[in-house]
């Protein structure tokens, strides 16, 4: 959920000495955001922190679930590294934006093109967002758009209210999966598969 926004304004008095402050906003950078350490739930949006709610206990579960499933397959396969925990991926710089993702897989192979010792500046194959009950399907769409631009090859947005995950490979190719069926990873997780019930199973 977006809550607030702020930015840092470098403030000039006047010369007159009076209550006038002169503002200009400045964008921060990625880098920047990171040395501030933990200042809690965030993203950086074209320059700018936005404040995030945090996560409801359902969420949290979800999100667990997801990734104990992924880490197991990956870790069996040797296949990379699966990063839960609103992990920062740069979809954007100059003016930098950093999204955080829910839950992300990504390859040994693209893993060895980082250069960021914080966010992520290549980004995952694979991208996982929970749904939270507030979250909106527009913002949706504005992270679908970011991370396939910054060549992501896999995205699953899970809803849990309806109790489906919207898989997509593209903006275009979409595939809606309910209770009744199996969760695969594609070309990018290739031999994945559980069923969604179990996703879903609390």
């Amino acid at each position: 959920m977006l809550a607030e926004a702020i930015t840092f304004n470098p403030v000039t008095i006047s010369p007159s000495f009076k209550s006038t402050v002169v503002v200009k906003k400045t964008p921060i950078t990625g880098e920047e955001l990171a040395a501030l350490g933990d200042i809690g739930r965030t993203e950086l949006i074209k320059g700018e922190i936005i404040y995030l709610m945090p996560t409801g206990h359902p969420h949290g579960f979800y999100e667990g679930n997801i990734t104990g499933f992924l880490f197991a397959f990956v870790k069996k396969h040797k296949l990379g590294r699966v990063l839960p925990g609103e992990v920062g991926i740069y979809t954007q710089r100059r003016p930098d934006t950093v999204r955080g993702a829910d839950v992300a897989f990504i390859s040994h192979e693209r893993f060895a093109q980082v250069q960021s010792k914080s966010f992520l500046d290549v980004c995952p194959e694979l991208i996982v967002e929970v749904m939270s009950p507030d979250d909106t399907w527009s913002e949706v769409n504005d992270k679908l758009a970011e991370y396939f631009a910054v060549a992501a090859k896999l995205i699953w947005i899970v809803d849990p209210r309806k109790q489906r995950i919207h898989l997509y490979r593209s903006l275009t190719d979409l595939e809606v999966l309910s209770v009744q069926d199996t969760l695969t990873g594609g070309e990018v997780l290739p031999g994945f598969q559980v069923a969604v019930a179990e996703l879903f199973d609390s």
